[in-house]
Protein backbone atom coordinates (compact mmCIF):
# COMPACT_ATOMS: atom_id res chain seq x y z
CA UNK A 1 0.00 0.00 0.00
CA UNK A 2 1.54 3.43 -1.14
CA UNK A 3 2.01 5.99 1.63
CA UNK A 4 0.39 8.97 2.45
CA UNK A 5 3.34 11.04 0.84
CA UNK A 6 3.38 9.17 -2.17
CA UNK A 7 -0.22 9.41 -3.10
CA UNK A 8 -0.07 13.04 -2.34
CA UNK A 9 3.24 13.28 -5.21
CA UNK A 10 0.82 10.71 -7.51
CA UNK A 11 -1.88 13.33 -7.26
CA UNK A 12 0.25 16.58 -7.56
CA UNK A 13 -1.68 18.27 -10.28
CA UNK A 14 -1.37 22.56 -11.56
CA UNK A 15 -4.44 23.62 -9.54
CA UNK A 16 -1.99 22.55 -5.85
CA UNK A 17 0.21 24.37 -7.60
CA UNK A 18 -1.45 27.79 -8.02
CA UNK A 19 -2.80 27.15 -4.65
CA UNK A 20 0.66 27.26 -3.55
CA UNK A 21 1.15 30.75 -2.77
CA UNK A 22 4.68 30.44 -0.48
CA UNK A 23 5.86 27.93 -3.55
CA UNK A 24 4.85 30.47 -6.08
CA UNK A 25 6.79 33.65 -4.07
CA UNK A 26 9.79 31.11 -3.58
CA UNK A 27 9.86 30.46 -7.37
CA UNK A 28 9.89 34.13 -8.11
CA UNK A 29 12.23 35.25 -6.06
CA UNK A 30 14.88 32.64 -7.58
CA UNK A 31 13.99 33.72 -11.22
CA UNK A 32 14.71 37.56 -10.00
CA UNK A 33 18.11 36.65 -8.04
CA UNK A 34 19.08 34.67 -11.14
CA UNK A 35 18.14 37.98 -13.16
CA UNK A 36 20.42 39.38 -10.97
CA UNK A 37 23.25 37.42 -11.51
CA UNK A 38 22.75 37.30 -15.17
CA UNK A 39 22.56 41.42 -15.67
CA UNK A 40 26.12 40.91 -13.74
CA UNK A 41 27.60 38.67 -16.19
CA UNK A 42 27.49 42.01 -19.00
CA UNK A 43 29.16 44.68 -16.37
CA UNK A 44 32.37 45.10 -17.32
CA UNK A 45 35.57 45.65 -15.52
CA UNK A 46 37.11 48.65 -15.46
CA UNK A 47 40.19 49.49 -16.68
CA UNK A 48 39.78 47.00 -19.90
CA UNK A 49 40.30 47.19 -23.43
CA UNK A 50 37.11 44.55 -24.21
CA UNK A 51 38.86 44.45 -28.00
CA UNK A 52 41.94 43.22 -27.11
CA UNK A 53 40.82 41.21 -23.87
CA UNK A 54 38.67 39.47 -26.48
CA UNK A 55 41.30 38.43 -29.05
CA UNK A 56 43.70 37.46 -26.03
CA UNK A 57 40.80 34.86 -24.60
CA UNK A 58 39.88 33.35 -28.27
CA UNK A 59 43.59 32.12 -27.96
CA UNK A 60 43.06 30.69 -24.04
CA UNK A 61 40.04 29.68 -24.47
CA UNK A 62 40.92 25.68 -24.78
CA UNK A 63 42.33 25.52 -21.29
CA UNK A 64 41.15 26.36 -17.89
CA UNK A 65 39.61 29.76 -18.57
CA UNK A 66 37.67 28.30 -21.10
CA UNK A 67 36.05 26.05 -17.95
CA UNK A 68 35.66 28.66 -15.94
CA UNK A 69 34.05 30.70 -18.54
CA UNK A 70 31.54 28.06 -19.15
CA UNK A 71 30.65 27.89 -15.15
CA UNK A 72 30.44 31.71 -14.87
CA UNK A 73 27.96 32.02 -17.76
CA UNK A 74 30.36 33.81 -20.14
CA UNK A 75 31.53 36.71 -17.72
CA UNK A 76 35.37 35.59 -18.17
CA UNK A 77 35.28 36.59 -22.16
CA UNK A 78 33.36 39.61 -21.09
CA UNK A 79 35.80 40.34 -18.19
CA UNK A 80 32.68 41.31 -16.14
CA UNK A 81 32.54 41.89 -12.28
CA UNK A 82 31.47 38.06 -12.35
CA UNK A 83 34.16 36.77 -13.68
CA UNK A 84 35.84 34.90 -11.27
CA UNK A 85 31.83 33.64 -10.23
CA UNK A 86 30.99 31.38 -7.37
CA UNK A 87 34.29 28.91 -7.84
CA UNK A 88 35.80 30.31 -4.98
CA UNK A 89 33.68 29.65 -2.65
CA UNK A 90 33.35 26.37 -3.73
CA UNK A 91 36.74 25.63 -3.51
CA UNK A 92 36.93 27.39 -0.13
CA UNK A 93 34.31 24.66 1.21
CA UNK A 94 35.75 21.81 -0.63
CA UNK A 95 39.14 22.76 1.30
CA UNK A 96 36.91 23.35 4.84
CA UNK A 97 35.79 19.91 4.47
CA UNK A 98 39.27 18.69 4.01
CA UNK A 99 39.98 20.13 7.23
CA UNK A 100 36.86 18.72 9.06
CA UNK A 101 38.43 15.66 8.79
CA UNK A 102 42.05 16.62 9.92
CA UNK A 103 41.58 19.36 11.99
CA UNK A 104 40.58 18.36 15.37
CA UNK A 105 39.00 21.18 16.56
CA UNK A 106 37.11 21.53 13.13
CA UNK A 107 36.17 18.00 13.67
CA UNK A 108 34.84 18.86 16.71
CA UNK A 109 32.75 21.94 15.77
CA UNK A 110 31.02 19.69 12.82
CA UNK A 111 29.85 17.35 15.90
CA UNK A 112 28.74 20.65 17.64
CA UNK A 113 25.33 20.59 15.21
CA UNK A 114 23.49 24.15 14.16
CA UNK A 115 26.12 26.49 16.28
CA UNK A 116 29.15 24.54 15.02
CA UNK A 117 28.15 24.40 10.91
CA UNK A 118 27.76 28.28 11.30
CA UNK A 119 31.47 28.57 12.87
CA UNK A 120 32.64 26.35 9.99
CA UNK A 121 30.26 28.60 7.53
CA UNK A 122 32.03 31.73 8.92
CA UNK A 123 35.26 30.02 8.19
CA UNK A 124 34.44 29.45 4.75
CA UNK A 125 33.53 32.84 4.23
CA UNK A 126 36.85 34.26 5.64
CA UNK A 127 38.71 31.53 3.21
CA UNK A 128 36.38 32.47 0.02
CA UNK A 129 37.87 36.00 0.66
CA UNK A 130 41.50 35.49 0.84
CA UNK A 131 41.02 32.63 -2.34
CA UNK A 132 38.99 35.53 -4.13
CA UNK A 133 41.80 37.66 -3.05
CA UNK A 134 44.53 36.25 -4.74
CA UNK A 135 42.81 34.86 -7.73
CA UNK A 136 42.11 38.06 -8.76
CA UNK A 137 45.19 39.95 -8.38
CA UNK A 138 46.83 37.35 -10.30
CA UNK A 139 44.19 37.95 -12.71
CA UNK A 140 45.19 41.73 -13.08
CA UNK A 141 48.79 41.16 -13.24
CA UNK A 142 48.01 38.71 -16.67
CA UNK A 143 45.86 40.97 -17.70
CA UNK A 144 48.81 43.64 -17.42
CA UNK A 145 51.09 41.68 -19.33
CA UNK A 146 48.90 41.37 -22.09
CA UNK A 147 48.66 43.27 -25.09
CA UNK A 148 47.02 46.92 -24.73
CA UNK A 149 44.57 44.93 -22.58
CA UNK A 150 44.67 47.60 -19.85
CA UNK A 151 44.21 50.46 -20.27
CA UNK A 152 46.37 52.33 -17.47
CA UNK A 153 48.26 49.21 -16.02
CA UNK A 154 49.66 50.28 -12.57
CA UNK A 155 48.92 49.42 -8.82
CA UNK A 156 45.47 51.56 -8.90
CA UNK A 157 44.16 49.16 -11.34
CA UNK A 158 45.08 46.02 -9.57
CA UNK A 159 43.24 47.36 -6.68
CA UNK A 160 40.34 48.28 -8.19
CA UNK A 161 40.30 44.66 -10.18
CA UNK A 162 40.78 42.88 -6.89
CA UNK A 163 38.15 45.06 -5.20
CA UNK A 164 35.66 44.38 -8.43
CA UNK A 165 36.20 40.79 -8.32
CA UNK A 166 36.42 40.09 -4.93
CA UNK A 167 33.15 42.16 -4.42
CA UNK A 168 31.36 40.64 -7.45
CA UNK A 169 32.37 36.71 -5.77
CA UNK A 170 31.42 37.84 -2.01
CA UNK A 171 27.73 39.35 -3.87
CA UNK A 172 27.54 35.93 -5.53
CA UNK A 173 27.63 33.78 -2.22
CA UNK A 174 25.19 36.23 -0.78
CA UNK A 175 22.79 35.91 -3.30
CA UNK A 176 23.29 32.54 -2.77
CA UNK A 177 22.41 31.78 0.47
CA UNK A 178 19.66 33.64 0.31
CA UNK A 179 17.93 31.74 -2.84
CA UNK A 180 18.90 28.27 -0.40
CA UNK A 181 16.78 30.92 2.26
CA UNK A 182 14.25 32.39 0.60
CA UNK A 183 14.11 30.44 -3.04
CA UNK A 184 13.62 27.44 -4.52
CA UNK A 185 16.88 24.44 -4.21
CA UNK A 186 20.71 24.96 -3.37
CA UNK A 187 21.31 28.88 -4.60
CA UNK A 188 25.19 28.31 -5.28
CA UNK A 189 24.23 25.04 -7.51
CA UNK A 190 21.45 27.29 -9.24
CA UNK A 191 23.86 30.11 -10.30
CA UNK A 192 26.41 27.89 -12.03
CA UNK A 193 23.57 25.83 -13.56
CA UNK A 194 22.44 29.40 -14.75
CA UNK A 195 25.53 30.50 -15.94
CA UNK A 196 25.82 26.66 -17.88
CA UNK A 197 22.53 27.01 -19.32
CA UNK A 198 22.86 30.37 -20.13
CA UNK A 199 25.58 29.48 -23.22
CA UNK A 200 22.83 26.92 -24.47
CA UNK A 201 21.37 28.85 -27.13
CA UNK A 202 24.05 30.22 -28.72
CA UNK A 203 25.81 26.31 -28.36
CA UNK A 204 22.85 25.28 -30.15
CA UNK A 205 22.75 27.87 -33.24
CA UNK A 206 26.22 27.74 -33.97
CA UNK A 207 25.94 23.72 -34.39
CA UNK A 208 22.64 24.58 -36.68
CA UNK A 209 24.69 27.06 -38.66
CA UNK A 210 27.73 24.37 -38.98
CA UNK A 211 25.08 21.83 -40.30
CA UNK A 212 23.64 24.67 -43.04
CA UNK A 213 26.95 25.29 -44.36
CA UNK A 214 27.79 21.91 -44.83
CA UNK A 215 30.50 21.53 -42.11
CA UNK A 216 28.35 18.94 -40.46
CA UNK A 217 25.95 16.54 -42.14
CA UNK A 218 22.67 15.93 -40.76
CA UNK A 219 23.64 12.88 -39.56
CA UNK A 220 26.05 13.93 -37.45
CA UNK A 221 23.84 16.83 -35.65
CA UNK A 222 21.13 13.93 -34.98
CA UNK A 223 23.70 11.46 -33.48
CA UNK A 224 24.54 14.37 -30.99
CA UNK A 225 20.87 15.11 -30.19
CA UNK A 226 20.67 11.37 -29.62
CA UNK A 227 23.39 10.75 -27.01
CA UNK A 228 22.71 14.30 -25.56
CA UNK A 229 19.85 12.64 -24.78
CA UNK A 230 21.01 9.13 -23.46
CA UNK A 231 23.43 10.62 -21.31
CA UNK A 232 20.67 12.64 -19.47
CA UNK A 233 18.78 9.32 -19.18
CA UNK A 234 22.02 7.50 -18.07
CA UNK A 235 22.66 10.35 -15.65
CA UNK A 236 19.05 10.79 -13.98
CA UNK A 237 19.04 6.71 -13.61
CA UNK A 238 22.78 6.64 -11.26
CA UNK A 239 22.03 10.04 -9.75
CA UNK A 240 18.95 8.56 -8.14
CA UNK A 241 20.26 5.26 -7.25
CA UNK A 242 21.03 4.10 -3.80
CA UNK A 243 21.74 1.45 -1.73
CA UNK A 244 19.47 0.76 1.28
CA UNK A 245 20.58 -1.21 3.96
CA UNK A 246 18.34 -1.98 6.37
CA UNK A 247 17.85 -0.30 10.07
CA UNK A 248 15.92 -2.03 12.70
CA UNK A 249 15.37 -0.28 16.03
CA UNK A 250 14.95 -2.61 19.40
CA UNK A 251 11.03 -3.38 20.91
CA UNK A 252 10.52 -0.74 23.59
CA UNK A 253 8.71 -0.49 26.94
CA UNK A 254 6.25 2.51 28.03
CA UNK A 255 4.96 2.01 31.26
CA UNK A 256 2.86 -0.97 30.76
CA UNK A 257 2.74 -1.20 26.42
CA UNK A 258 5.36 -2.87 24.90
CA UNK A 259 6.12 -1.06 21.46
CA UNK A 260 6.98 -3.06 18.51
CA UNK A 261 10.78 -1.56 17.19
CA UNK A 262 10.94 0.33 14.15
CA UNK A 263 13.09 -0.42 10.73
CA UNK A 264 14.11 2.03 8.48
CA UNK A 265 16.81 2.49 5.68
CA UNK A 266 20.03 3.84 5.42
CA UNK A 267 20.72 5.39 2.03
CA UNK A 268 23.83 5.37 0.40
CA UNK A 269 24.16 6.98 -3.06
CA UNK A 270 26.17 5.07 -5.85
CA UNK A 271 27.46 8.45 -6.53
CA UNK A 272 28.57 9.79 -3.14
CA UNK A 273 31.36 12.62 -4.10
CA UNK A 274 28.51 14.26 -6.98
CA UNK A 275 30.23 16.40 -9.60
CA UNK A 276 33.59 16.99 -7.48
CA UNK A 277 35.64 14.59 -9.35
CA UNK A 278 35.41 15.54 -13.05
CA UNK A 279 35.50 19.16 -12.06
CA UNK A 280 38.91 18.63 -10.01
CA UNK A 281 40.48 16.53 -12.62
CA UNK A 282 39.81 18.83 -15.28
CA UNK A 283 40.85 21.99 -13.81
CA UNK A 284 44.54 19.34 -12.99
CA UNK A 285 44.74 19.00 -16.22
CA UNK A 286 43.67 21.65 -17.94
CA UNK A 287 46.27 23.62 -15.61
CA UNK A 288 49.64 22.70 -17.94
CA UNK A 289 47.79 23.90 -21.25
CA UNK A 290 46.58 27.26 -19.41
CA UNK A 291 50.07 28.42 -17.89
CA UNK A 292 51.86 27.50 -21.59
CA UNK A 293 49.30 29.62 -23.10
CA UNK A 294 50.72 32.58 -21.09
CA UNK A 295 54.43 31.35 -21.46
CA UNK A 296 56.69 31.68 -24.25
CA UNK A 297 56.21 28.25 -25.56
CA UNK A 298 59.35 28.88 -27.68
CA UNK A 299 61.59 28.46 -24.57
CA UNK A 300 59.76 25.44 -23.78
CA UNK A 301 62.62 22.19 -24.22
CA UNK A 302 61.54 19.08 -26.62
CA UNK A 303 60.19 16.82 -23.66
CA UNK A 304 58.26 19.97 -22.22
CA UNK A 305 56.46 20.07 -25.88
CA UNK A 306 55.85 16.88 -25.92
CA UNK A 307 54.26 16.50 -22.79
CA UNK A 308 51.82 18.88 -23.84
CA UNK A 309 51.26 17.34 -27.05
CA UNK A 310 50.18 14.70 -25.00
CA UNK A 311 48.24 16.26 -22.36
CA UNK A 312 45.49 17.47 -25.28
CA UNK A 313 42.50 17.22 -26.03
CA UNK A 314 41.21 13.51 -27.63
CA UNK A 315 45.16 12.76 -26.98
CA UNK A 316 45.44 8.73 -25.43
CA UNK A 317 47.65 10.17 -22.44
CA UNK A 318 45.12 12.96 -21.61
CA UNK A 319 42.31 10.68 -21.23
CA UNK A 320 44.04 8.10 -19.91
CA UNK A 321 45.12 10.20 -16.81
CA UNK A 322 41.10 11.64 -17.27
CA UNK A 323 39.69 8.39 -16.22
CA UNK A 324 41.91 7.76 -13.38
CA UNK A 325 42.00 11.21 -11.59
CA UNK A 326 37.67 11.20 -12.33
CA UNK A 327 38.03 7.72 -10.20
CA UNK A 328 40.43 8.74 -7.34
CA UNK A 329 38.94 12.08 -6.87
CA UNK A 330 35.79 9.73 -6.52
CA UNK A 331 36.90 7.48 -3.47
CA UNK A 332 39.08 10.40 -2.31
CA UNK A 333 36.25 12.63 -1.83
CA UNK A 334 33.92 10.12 -1.06
CA UNK A 335 36.10 9.40 2.04
CA UNK A 336 35.80 12.91 2.98
CA UNK A 337 32.14 13.63 2.89
CA UNK A 338 30.83 10.43 4.47
CA UNK A 339 32.40 8.67 7.43
CA UNK A 340 30.94 5.21 8.26
CA UNK A 341 32.68 5.18 11.71
CA UNK A 342 30.47 8.28 12.55
CA UNK A 343 27.73 6.74 10.96
CA UNK A 344 27.76 3.74 13.17
CA UNK A 345 28.14 5.26 16.32
CA UNK A 346 25.34 7.78 15.49
CA UNK A 347 22.92 4.48 15.11
CA UNK A 348 24.81 3.19 18.48
CA UNK A 349 23.46 6.34 19.97
CA UNK A 350 20.02 5.98 18.73
CA UNK A 351 19.98 1.96 19.61
CA UNK A 352 19.93 1.21 15.69
CA UNK A 353 21.95 -2.04 14.08
CA UNK A 354 22.07 -3.79 11.05
CA UNK A 355 20.88 -6.68 11.38
CA UNK A 356 23.67 -9.60 11.66
CA UNK A 357 26.06 -7.09 12.63
CA UNK A 358 26.79 -5.74 16.10
CA UNK A 359 26.62 -2.03 16.47
CA UNK A 360 29.90 -0.23 16.81
CA UNK A 361 33.46 -1.03 14.59
CA UNK A 362 31.17 -4.61 13.26
CA UNK A 363 28.39 -1.79 11.63
CA UNK A 364 31.28 0.59 10.53
CA UNK A 365 33.24 -2.31 8.62
CA UNK A 366 30.10 -3.25 6.92
CA UNK A 367 28.76 0.49 6.28
CA UNK A 368 32.61 0.97 4.53
CA UNK A 369 32.32 -2.68 2.71
CA UNK A 370 28.68 -1.98 0.88
CA UNK A 371 30.28 2.21 0.12
CA UNK A 372 33.81 0.91 -1.18
CA UNK A 373 32.03 -1.17 -3.85
CA UNK A 374 28.74 1.22 -4.94
CA UNK A 375 31.81 3.60 -5.38
CA UNK A 376 33.33 1.49 -7.50
CA UNK A 377 30.05 1.53 -9.69
CA UNK A 378 29.68 5.54 -9.10
CA UNK A 379 33.39 5.73 -10.18
CA UNK A 380 33.08 3.72 -13.63
CA UNK A 381 29.89 5.50 -14.49
CA UNK A 382 31.46 9.21 -13.94
CA UNK A 383 34.26 8.35 -15.77
CA UNK A 384 32.11 6.89 -18.89
CA UNK A 385 29.95 10.01 -18.94
CA UNK A 386 33.01 12.62 -18.99
CA UNK A 387 35.23 10.46 -21.53
CA UNK A 388 32.15 9.91 -23.94
CA UNK A 389 31.77 13.84 -24.80
CA UNK A 390 36.07 13.76 -25.31
CA UNK A 391 35.76 10.93 -27.84
CA UNK A 392 32.94 12.89 -29.57
CA UNK A 393 35.22 15.94 -30.20
CA UNK A 394 38.31 13.71 -30.83
CA UNK A 395 36.32 11.90 -33.65
CA UNK A 396 34.49 14.27 -35.16
CA UNK A 397 36.18 18.09 -34.15
CA UNK A 398 32.55 19.09 -32.92
CA UNK A 399 32.45 20.73 -30.09
CA UNK A 400 30.51 19.49 -27.46
CA UNK A 401 28.99 22.30 -25.46
CA UNK A 402 27.67 20.34 -22.63
CA UNK A 403 30.47 17.83 -21.42
CA UNK A 404 30.25 15.40 -18.62
CA UNK A 405 30.86 17.66 -16.18
CA UNK A 406 28.09 20.46 -17.10
CA UNK A 407 26.14 18.08 -18.05
CA UNK A 408 26.32 16.24 -14.46
CA UNK A 409 26.00 19.39 -12.98
CA UNK A 410 22.85 20.86 -15.23
CA UNK A 411 20.99 17.36 -14.72
CA UNK A 412 21.52 17.24 -10.69
CA UNK A 413 20.65 20.73 -10.09
CA UNK A 414 17.51 20.14 -11.92
CA UNK A 415 16.70 16.91 -10.63
CA UNK A 416 17.39 18.24 -6.65
CA UNK A 417 14.89 21.79 -7.82
CA UNK A 418 12.63 19.86 -8.88
CA UNK A 419 12.36 17.58 -5.59
CA UNK A 420 12.26 20.48 -3.32
CA UNK A 421 9.10 21.65 -5.56
CA UNK A 422 7.29 19.00 -4.84
CA UNK A 423 8.03 18.77 -1.54
CA UNK A 424 6.98 22.32 -0.97
CA UNK A 425 3.47 21.05 -2.92
CA UNK A 426 3.22 17.72 -1.00
CA UNK A 427 3.84 20.25 2.51
CA UNK A 428 0.93 22.59 0.90
CA UNK A 429 -1.71 19.96 0.53
CA UNK A 430 -1.06 18.23 3.64
CA UNK A 431 -1.56 21.92 5.29
CA UNK A 432 -4.82 21.87 3.68
CA UNK A 433 -5.94 18.25 4.82
CA UNK A 434 -5.33 19.43 8.59
CA UNK A 435 -6.99 22.46 7.95
CA UNK A 436 -9.98 20.77 6.62
CA UNK A 437 -10.02 18.30 9.64
CA UNK A 438 -9.93 20.90 12.12
CA UNK A 439 -13.04 22.54 10.14
CA UNK A 440 -14.82 18.95 9.92
CA UNK A 441 -14.04 18.90 13.70
CA UNK A 442 -15.35 22.30 14.66
CA UNK A 443 -18.63 21.37 13.37
CA UNK A 444 -18.91 17.98 14.67
CA UNK A 445 -18.55 19.94 18.32
CA UNK A 446 -21.21 22.39 17.40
Amino acid sequence: MASAAEQLAANLNFSAFAKAEDLKKRIWFTLGALLVYRLGTYIPMPGINPEAFAQAFQQQSGGVLGMFNMFAGGAVERMAIFALGIMPYISASIIMQLMTSVVPTLEQLKKEGEQGRKVINQYTRYGTVLLATVQAYGISVGLESGTDIVTDPGWFFRISAVITLVGGTMFLMWLGEQITARGIGNGISLIIFAGIVAGLPSAISGTLELGRTGALSTGIILAIIVLALALIGVIVFFERAQRRLLIQYPKRQVGNRMFQGDTSHLPLKLNTAGVIPPIFASSLLLLPATVAGFADTTTLPAWGASILAALGHGQPIYMILYAAMIAFFAFFYTAIVFNPKDTADQLKKHSGFIPGYRPGERTAEYIDYVLTRITVVGAIYLVIVCLIPEFLISATGVPFYLGGTSLLIVVSVTLDTVAQVQGHLIAHQYEGLIKKSKLRGGKRGR
